[in-house]
């Protein structure tokens, strides 16, 4: 059902003839950590006169295996239903950034598979058009095994060699006190 849904609106995009409306991604490239948030952002250009009921927008990550709705507004509502179950919860947006010709997608709780090409339609009465982000998201660093590779500073290794040579030395002087008077006995004999 939910690909048969999305052909027909691919359908409708294509369908409309491309006019004077642009698209463009502010950022062609995202980096970002796992577990942290990140804003993709485009800029179109509507009307003054465009209603909001009237702008579409599909917003979907693009990799080798297949597409993930990322976004779908549509009439004025966003439709949650279609979005992919990877990103729910996860996607805000700002209705009022709309009227100005911005859609701001803030994603949350990134995940490492959330990397890849996000590509947005968005169709007005002016027309349609896309334009295409990429977003690398890296694995977290785990801080406990970041913390036991660290390798130990140069001053701290020096400071710890001078320590084992002290000790070493006041093992040598307490072991000589304790042999002196034994030495001492097998001498005078």
């Amino acid at each position: 059902m939910k690909m048969i849904f999305r052909i027909l609106l691919l359908i409708s995009f294509i369908s409309c003839v491309s006019g004077s409306l642009v698209v463009n991604v502010t950022q062609t490239h995202y980096q970002a950590e796992q577990n942290h948030s990140i804003t993709l952002e485009w800029t179109f250009t509507p009307k003054p006169d465009t209603s909001i009921t009237s702008v579409y927008i599909i917003c979907q990550l693009v990799t080798d295996l297949r597409a993930s709705v990322l976004f779908h507004h549509h009439e004025g509502v966003e439709v949650s239903e279609s979005q992919d179950q990877q990103f729910s919860g996860r996607v805000h947006f700002d209705r009022d950034e709309l009227r100005e010709g911005r859609l701001r997608l803030q994603v949350s709780r990134l995940r490492t598979d959330d990397s890849g090409r996000y590509d947005c339609t968005i169709r007005t009465p002016d027309g349609w058009n896309m334009d295409v982000c990429r977003l690398n998201v890296t694995a977290a660093v785990d801080q406990h095994r970041a913390q036991m590779t660290v390798s130990p500073e140069p001053e701290n290794v020096r400071r710890t060699g001078l320590y084992a040579a002290l000790m070493l030395t006041a093992a040598l002087l307490f072991v000589c006190v304790l042999l002196l008077p034994f030495f001492r006995f097998v001498l005078k004999k």
